[in-house]
């Protein structure tokens, strides 16, 4: 015997996401499908390389429906036990695509605008008005966004996180939650339960 959930959302300007999940009710095997189409926000992962963080970001997409972009190498396995236990059971929850290359996902992806986060950038997150479809890029937690990808995106594409000045910045798990739950914020929540 079967029960299926099925839930439909329609996010700002996009198609209907369905996500249907089929149990068995005997706890015998469980059958998850998830479908997503156009999420209102992606995150980009450029080289990533702590694996408890990229397992809460994902974490993370799950529960407010952004799309995660993760762009090699990676600093670590997808099947890595550290990642798996920060996204718990999330995972299949979360639509995760991965690039051999920045320009690659770019090309897939067409993100409406492309914003880089940094402790360079000029421009204070807060001050900006989100739409329905950007993407959020975050650097390697080592390194940061690379000098040249700021300079190709421009000053008014690289955001920064106000902070005290005498630190050096935050935790990238960290700071893509406040990204995402102040763009989430800007559109009402659309879809949020």
């Amino acid at each position: 015997m079967f029960w299926i959930h099925a839930r439909k959302i329609q996010p700002e300007g996009g198609q209907r996401q369905v996500r249907v999940a089929a149990h068995l009710i005997s706890d015998i095997f469980l059958v998850v499908v998830v479908k997503k189409v156009d999420a209102m926000f992606h995150i980009i992962l450029y080289q990533p390389e702590i694996p408890p963080n990229t397992g809460n970001i994902i974490r993370l997409c799950a529960n407010t429906g952004a799309q995660l972009h993760l762009i090699e190498p990676l600093g670590f396995e997808l099947d890595d036990a550290r990642l798996q236990r920060a996204g718990l059971d999330y995972h299949e929850y979360a639509q995760v695509n991965r690039y051999a290359s920045l320009p690659e996902c770019i090309e897939q992806l067409q993100p409406k605008r492309l914003f880089g986060f940094s402790t360079k950038g000029e421009r204070n997150v807060f001050d900006v008005k989100f739409q329905a479809g950007d993407a959020f890029m975050f650097g390697p937690e080592t390194r940061g966004l690379p000098a040249e990808i700021r300079r190709q995106l421009g000053e008014e594409h690289v955001l920064r996180l106000p902070m005290l000045p005498v630190n050096r910045s935050l935790n990238l798990a960290n700071a893509v939650a406040i990204v995402l739950y102040e763009a989430w914020r800007q559109k009402d929540f659309a879809g949020a339960g």
